[in-house]
């Protein structure tokens, strides 16, 4: 298995699995009516407008996350269900805020389901994220990590 950095054609691959994931799963139909394409994501990924990272085994993508090079947010991380549970999750989100941080973020954000039974609310909190008591535009709570 390999972490490494997003390219414009591993895009396809990442809505597929947007559209898998155990919760939260969005299909590429609902992002495209979000205004997320492949081709504008692949587009952004490309201007380095999202840099992000994906985690391979074999030819397979097993996740990714992107961030919001402009703004300093997380913008998604994602995975195969199969490939939860194994710290690849955690490895893309360290590499992803490493990344946005050495582009002059020091404060990150994110958005985030608020209901403590949905696994992402606990995930991000263990690894030191921290509510700012505000909601983004699709009614997440944003979460802040220092």
């Amino acid at each position: 298995m390999t972490l490494r950095r997003a390219l414009p054609h591993d895009v396809a691959e990442c809505v597929a699995i947007r559209g898998l994931t155990r919760e939260n799963a969005i299909s590429a139909t609902r992002l495209a009516e979000l205004g997320i394409t492949a081709q504008s994501w692949a587009a952004d990924v490309a201007a380095d407008r999202l840099p992000g990272f994906v985690w391979t085994h074999g030819p397979q993508l097993a996740g990714y996350c992107f961030g919001d090079a402009a703004s300093g947010e997380v913008v998604v991380l994602a995975l195969r269900p199969a490939f939860e549970g194994q710290g690849i999750g955690k490895a893309l989100l360290a590499t992803t805020m490493a990344e946005l941080r050495e582009r002059g973020h020091p404060q990150l954000t994110l958005g985030c389901a608020a209901d403590p039974a949905v696994r992402a609310h606990g995930f991000y909190r263990h690894l030191g994220w921290r509510p700012t008591g505000e909601r983004d535009r699709y009614g997440d709570e944003v979460l802040t990590h220092p």
